[in-house]
C-alpha cells in the first residue's frame, strides 16, 4: 500500500525545544473555514462541510484533526474534531460531530452553524494516521463518533484504488446510531479489499438487529480477525471502550508498536496542589527554574520534572488549556526565552516549533523560561 505523502518534515513528538529561525512550510488550516452544507447522519451526529478560503493550497493526513473555536456566552470554547473526509478530496473538509448532552461546543455546532456562516479553526495536527504507519493489513476499531478518523483513513485508501487489506469493526449502541452506515456499505461492496463489521448492543426502536450482537470481547474479535496480531491496529472511541480494547489488544498479544489509538476525552489539568505537601521542597538533584509570563505579569517556579500548565495551575495561573495531553493544542504559547523538554502527541507542528511555540501542558523546563503568555 502507498503511503499518503505529507507535505510536512516528519518530527520526533520528544523534543528538545530552544532559540533558531523558523522554517517555510506549506500553508495550513489556521483562519475560518466556511461552512457550505450540514448533513443529519444520525439523530444526534452532524457531519459539517466547510470550504478552505484556498482550495488546494493546503493538506492533512487522514485521521488527523482540526482544533475549533466558538463562543459560548460570550467565552471562548476549543474542542478537537477529526477531518472526517480524505486529504485526497482537499476542496472541501468535514468534520463529524456529535451532541454531547452538557457539551458546550458540540451543542452550539448542532444548533448553530449553517451554510454561509464561518467557523474559526487551527491544524491540522495529529499523529494518529495510517501515513505514519503504512501497512499491508489493517484493523480499524471504532466505537460511537470515534469512527470519524477511521473513516478518513478508509475513504483515503479506497479512493487510492490500490490493493488494500482493511478489516473495519465499528461498534454502536444500535443499528440507528451507527454513523456512515449507508457509505461504508458502498465501500465495502465496491472494494474487495475492505471489510466493514458491526457490532450493536441493542435494536433500533425501529429496526431488530441480525448481526454481531453486544459488546466486543476477545472471543468476538477473534471471530472477526483471527489474523489480528499481524495487523496495524488503529482504534478510537470513549474511554470505557478504549480501557477495554486495550486489554483485548493485550490478552491477543497484539504487538504494542503496531497498535495505536485516539480519543479526545481527557481529564484535564489538575487544579493547584491543597494541603500540607503543597510547599514541600523538591528532591535533592531536582532544579528548579523560574517561568515568567509577559502578558499574565506573573512569574512562577517549575522544576525540571513538571509540566509547565501544572506549575502555573499549581500557581493559581489559569491559562487556556483543553486536552492536557499535548493532543489539541490549545495551549500552544510562543517562548521568548530559555529551552523545554516537550513531549506532545502531534498537537503541534513542525513549522511552529522551528518558530519556538511549545505546548504548556506537555513541556517541563531546561531552564529558567520568558514565554508569552
Amino acid at each position: 500500500m502507498t503511503d499518503i505523502a505529507t507535505r510536512w518534515p516528519d518530527l520526533d513528538p520528544d523534543a528538545t525545544v530552544s532559540g533558531g529561525a523558523g522554517r517555510e512550510a506549506s500553508e495550513d488550516l489556521d483562519g475560518s473555514l466556511l461552512c457550505v452544507g450540514v448533513e443529519q447522519e444520525t439523530h444526534d451526529v452532524k457531519t459539517f462541510r466547510l470550504r478552505p478560503p484556498a482550495p488546494g493550497r493546503h493538506s492533512f493526513q487522514p485521521g488527523q484533526h482540526l482544533t475549533v473555536t466558538v463562543s459560548v456566552d460570550g467565552h471562548p470554547e476549543q474542542r478537537c474534531y477529526t477531518i472526517a473526509s480524505s486529504p485526497l478530496q482537499p476542496d472541501e473538509l468535514a468534520i463529524t460531530v456529535k451532541r454531547v448532552p452538557g457539551g458546550p461546543v458540540s451543542n452550539w455546532l448542532h444548533d448553530n452553524l449553517v451554510p454561509g456562516d464561518t467557523l474559526p479553526v487551527t491544524g491540522p495536527t495529529g499523529r494518529f494516521t495510517t501515513a505514519e504507519h503504512p501497512a499491508d493489513k489493517y484493523l480499524f476499531l471504532s466505537a460511537g463518533s470515534g469512527i470519524t478518523p477511521l473513516m478518513s483513513m478508509t475513504r483515503t485508501i479506497d479512493a487510492m484504488g490500490e490493493p488494500a487489506d482493511v478489516l473495519f469493526v465499528h461498534s454502536a449502541r444500535t443499528p440507528a446510531d451507527i454513523i456512515f452506515r449507508s457509505e461504508l456499505r458502498e465501500i465495502a461492496t465496491r472494494n474487495r479489499g475492505i471489510r466493514v463489521v458491526a457490532v450493536c448492543e441493542d435494536d433500533a426502536p425501529d429496526e431488530p438487529w441480525t448481526g454481531l450482537r453486544g459488546r466486543l470481547t476477545l472471543p468476538l474479535l477473534e471471530s472477526i480477525a483471527p489474523d489480528l496480531v499481524s495487523r496495524e491496529i488503529f482504534t478510537c472511541g470513549p474511554p470505557p471502550y478504549m480501557e477495554a480494547v486495550r486489554s483485548i489488544l493485550v490478552s491477543a498479544g497484539a504487538d504494542p508498536t503496531r497498535c495505536h489509538e485516539e480519543t479526545f476525552a481527557f481529564p484535564g489539568i489538575p487544579g493547584p496542589q491543597i494541603g500540607a505537601n503543597a510547599h514541600d521542597p523538591q528532591p535533592d538533584g531536582v532544579r528548579v527554574h523560574t517561568v515568567e509570563f509577559t502578558r499574565s505579569g506573573r512569574t512562577v517556579e517549575c522544576d525540571g520534572e513538571t509540566r509547565i500548565l501544572l506549575a502555573a495551575a499549581r500557581a493559581g495561573l489559569t491559562l487556556p488549556s483543553s486536552c492536557g495531553e499535548g493532543v489539541c493544542g490549545t495551549c500552544k504559547s510562543t517562548m521568548l526565552e530559555g529551552s523545554v523538554n516537550m513531549h506532545h502527541a502531534g498537537g503541534i507542528r513542525p513549522r511552529e516549533i522551528a518558530q519556538n511555540k511549545i505546548l504548556l501542558c506537555c513541556s517541563t523546563p531546561c531552564e529558567n523560561l520568558v514565554i508569552d503568555a
